[in-house]
Parts: C-alpha cells; structure tokens; sequence
C-alpha cells in the first residue's frame, strides 16, 4: 500500500472553547489599565476632539470637563450652567464647544477662554442633543420641547425649525456629507430625515422603542438607530428599507461609536456592557463588562483610547498603547504616490506578509506520523505507544484510539503487554477519563482493560497503583456527577415554585 493510498488518522475536531482568543479579542485587550475617575453625577456624553491631541469632552452634573489624552487629567473645566448640563460637543477644529442645559439654553464656548461667545435661547424644556453641522457655521440641537433646531451661529437666530416629532428628542446629527441632512430620533419610538432644503421631513422609519441613539455611516447611505435592546440598521438610499437587527444586550441600549476605522461600532447598555459589532457580518467580536450601567462612550480618532461614562459618575479611560511600527504603517498608508513616479512602480515589493495573513503554500509530500507508520503495517501496539509516549496530545491519541476501535484492532493495541509496556495507557486513562470531551471513549477504553488484565493486576505493584487511581477518580467523578444532579433537582423545585 503506498502513502497515497493509505489514510492518515483524522484528528478529531471538537467545538472551539468559549472565550477563545481571536485577533479580533486580542486587539480590543489591548485597551487596558482603566483609569477610573468619580464624577460628581452619572457622565452624560462624551466626545473626541477631531484633530489631535484628540482631547474629549465629559459632561456631568452641571458642568463640562476637557480631558487631555496624553495625562487622563483635566486640561479645562466649564462650569457657566445654571442647571444640569448636556452633549458638549467640540467643534472640528478643535477651538469651540457646545452644550446644552437644562433650562432650555444653548451656549457656544471657546476652549482656550471658556469664556460663552454665544448663547442660543429658544427651547421650551431640556436641550439633550447640541452637534456641530460640517461647515462648522451652523449647530444642531434638539430637546425634550420635541422640536429639532438647526441654528446659523453667526446670527445667533434659528435657521430651520422641525417639530414633527410627537415626544422627547434624545438623539441627532447632521450628515458628515451632505450638511442639508439631518438626522433625528425620538422618544415616539420613530427616526425622521430632514431636508433643510425642502424644510421638511423626507422619511420616518419606526424603531418600535424609544430612541437612544443615532449612527450615520461614512458616505450617507444606511444609518444605524439604537433603542430598547435593539440596534437597527436603515438603508436611507433605499427608502428607509430595515436591513438588521442586533439584539444581543439583555437591557436598553443607551449610546453607540464608531471606531477611528468606522468598521466596527461599538454599543453601551444598562446591562454594563460594551459591545463591539463587525460592520461585514453584524456579529460580536468582542464585549467588555464594566461595574455600572454604562450611558455614554466614545473612541478616539486614532484607536488609541476608549472612554466609557456610567450612571454612577463613574468615567474608565482606556488606552491602547501603539507600536512604532504601527504608526509607521498609518503614516504610510496616509502617503499618497503619485502615478508615473519610480516609488508608484516600486510599490509593494519590499512588503511581507502579516501574522494574521492566510498564507497559501504549495503542496508538499504528505509525511506520515510515526503513529501512523505503524498503523499502516498494521503494528496497532507499536502505533499506540508513539503516539502516547511521543507527546503527540490527548486529541491525537484519542482520534488514534477511534481508529482502532473502528478497525476492530483496540484489544490488540492494548493487549499482551507487561507491567512495564501497560503503564502508559493506564497513566493516559487515569489523567483524562474525566475530560468531558474525551470520557465517553476512554471509559469504553478502560473497560477493555479491565477486562483483559483484571485477573493479572495484583501481581504488579505498578499497575496496581494506576488501577486504584484510576478507581479513585472515576469515583470522585461519580460523586461530583450525584452532586451536580441533588443542585439541578433543588434548580427545578426553585423554577416550580416561581411559576
């Protein structure tokens, strides 16, 4: 029989391990050593300066703090409210910040004074929405008065006025591409486009929960709504067409981010998580579990920090340390080349391949393992001991025990042995019989055994030492097993009960 001919030992695969590490996992670990600081009331919002440093605005309580990224510190605090404080928000430059309150108002800062160089009034109950529009001209903000209102800073005097909306207004934002749309969601349970063109409403789409939160994707085309334990996903393009819903929070879903890549989004619920959802698939790659109920997140530009505010007041800092190497390539990738040039022509020739890169190589001469050697001539014994003395793994030799079994060649494996040549299969019996993945076999494996060498086993003092062992622990396995069935018999009557 040649090496073509003959069928190697299929490994057997069993079911990846809950909480495996993927290199998605790894990435978002990479976030570690929180800094936690106490506020003075549950953190509202937080927002990420578009340029760097990247500094964020917390607001809590009856004020607005400036972090810095580079100390996890304070750099400004603003505190000319007269009443709780709302959605500070930094402008694109990095220079101005907005806020509402609860009286109604709405005041323009510069983050250098913080001295209020606007202060728009006109809201009859709490703003909780202020967002800059792109031409950094104009400011959105909306509120419990259920109106949207879009406001021409320079004037100081409202530009468009939507009042459509039957409830409270928590969440908002004007289209990163197009600032003529706006975007809206309210506690009425609905999500409504504007134009600010037509001074009207284009399009309702019905999340069927209050609205917490609001995404636009990069480009305008879908956007996502968050609100009861839900997540939607609209298609704007195609007439607020519902593409998916993710439901994976247990409680209600209060803010949502994008990373810095805008390919993944993440989502802060009361059920102290954090959620990370891949954009391709719309599955979780990753959640973080923090001690409170979150209400607002935020990252940053570059990927660098994670900043999570809970109910408590409690605000956890993030950061993920980068790589030289890392920031080499993202300077790299940001580098255009021009077309024509030698560098364009040269591009990629010096680029090798990463660690997470699927590498296809060429087919080889398949090698036989030395198990496998001896089971192709039919050697079952000499075939069980390499791969039980030769390190080969509890998977391969179970796999290896299968295929005795099914070749009616496990009494002669294990058979017509010494103390000495036995030992190793009892020493492998006793250390995982009581693995769930592999118990079933050996436990028929052991019998085997039993049955072959019971009449001989005194005679040895070895064998007679890894047989009472391997009594002892399938003895300690049966009374685990008689315990965990007395819990799940007091778990029934509980259940019952509570019917």
């Amino acid at each position: 029989m040649s090496t073509g001919e003959y069928r190697q030992v299929q490994i057997k695969k069993f079911p990846r391990a809950a909480g495996r590490k993927t290199a998605e996992a790894r990435y978002w670990r990479k976030f570690k050593s929180p800094v936690l600081i106490k506020e003075y009331a549950a953190v509202s919002s937080i927002h990420f300066s578009p340029v760097a440093p990247y500094d964020f605005a917390v607001t809590s309580s009856t004020r607005v703090q400036v972090y810095g990224t580079a100390t996890s510190s304070v750099k400004k605090s603003i505190s000319r409210f007269k009443d709780t404080a709302y959605s500070g928000c930094i402008r694109g430059d990095g220079k101005l910040l907005v806020a509402g309150d609860a009286t109604g108002l709405v005041q323009l800062f510069d983050l250098n004074s913080r001295a209020i160089l606007r202060t728009l009034s006109g809201h009859d109950g709490a703003v909780h929405v202020t967002r800059f529009s792109p031409d950094q001209n104009q400011i959105l903000s909306a509120g419990d008065d259920r109106t949207v209102r879009i406001w021409d800073v320079p004037t100081q005097t409202p530009a468009a006025l939507f009042n459509e909306h039957e409830d409270y207004v928590r969440a908002g934002l004007v289209s990163s591409d197009n600032c003529n749309l706006v975007l809206s969601g309210s506690y009425d349970h609905t999500v409504k486009l504007w134009d600010l063109r037509a001074k009207g409403c284009m399009m309702t789409m019905h999340h069927e929960f209050p609205v917490e939160a609001l995404l636009m994707y990069p480009g305008g085309g879908l956007v996502a709504s968050a609100g009861g334990n839900q997540v939607k996903i609209w298609d704007i393009l195609g007439g607020g067409r519902l593409l998916q819903t993710l439901s994976n929070h247990q409680k209600t879903i209060t803010c949502m981010a994008f990373d810095g890549s805008g390919s993944r989004i993440l989502t802060g619920s009361l059920d102290h998580h954090v959620k990370v959802y891949n954009l391709q698939d719309y599955k979780v790659t990753h959640s973080v579990k923090y001690p409170a109920p979150v209400q607002s997140l935020a990252v940053s530009p570059n990927d660098t920090h994670m900043v999570v505010g809970m109910t408590t007041g409690l605000l956890s800092i993030r950061q993920r340390v980068v790589k030289t190497e890392e920031l080499i390539a993202q300077q790299q990738a940001k580098a255009q080349l021009r077309r024509g040039t030698y560098k364009y022509f040269i591009r990629g020739q010096n680029v090798g391949p990463s660690k997470d890169d699927i590498r296809i190589e060429s087919r080889r001469k398949a090698r036989l393992q030395p198990y496998d050697k001896f089971l192709k001539s039919f050697q079952y014994a000499n075939a069980l001991d390499a791969a039980i003395m030769g390190g080969a793994g509890p998977v391969i030799v179970v796999s290896l025990l299968e295929e005795l079994i099914h070749r009616n060649g496990l009494r002669i494996a294990v058979g017509g042995r010494d103390d000495r040549g036995l030992e190793p299969v009892t020493q492998f019996l006793w250390k995982y019989i009581s693995h769930p993945r592999y118990t079933t076999l050996l436990i028929d494996v052991a019998n085997v055994v039993l049955d072959l060498y019971a009449n001989v086993a005194g005679q040895s003092p070895i064998i007679a030492e890894t047989m009472h062992k391997l009594r002892e622990k399938v003895l300690q396995e049966i009374r685990l097993q008689e315990r965990l069935q007395e819990v799940l018999g007091l778990m029934d009557a509980i259940f019952s009960v509570s019917r």
